[in-house]
């Protein structure tokens, strides 16, 4: 299961250009290639991406990711949870 920092940066990523490949995702994330892997197809069996193949490349295992609507609910969710830690984070710290 992925965490939400995960999630999140990987659709922030893929939300930054209309198609990004699983290489450019590698090198954008800093991450292995196994772990990206890993990490997309936990998010494509929540149907949170989509995967296409592109129709003009000579590789024709060379895919593009797509979010879908329910990804950018998702993303809008977790950055309010995010916030909302920050926010208790920063009340404790207040309190004491």
């Amino acid at each position: 299961m992925l965490n939400q920092d995960s999630q999140f940066s990987i659709l922030q990523t893929l939300e930054q250009s209309l198609h990004y490949l699983q290489r450019d995702l590698v090198n954008k994330l800093r991450m292995s290639l196994n772990k990206a892997n890993y990490r997309l197809n936990s998010l494509i069996d929540k149907g949170l991406v989509k995967v296409r193949n592109l129709k003009n490349s000579h590789n024709k295992t060379q895919y593009t990711y797509l979010l879908t609507l329910q990804s950018i609910s998702k993303k809008s969710e977790l950055t309010t949870q995010f916030l909302q830690g920050k926010t208790e984070q920063l009340k404790q710290r207040v309190r004491r």
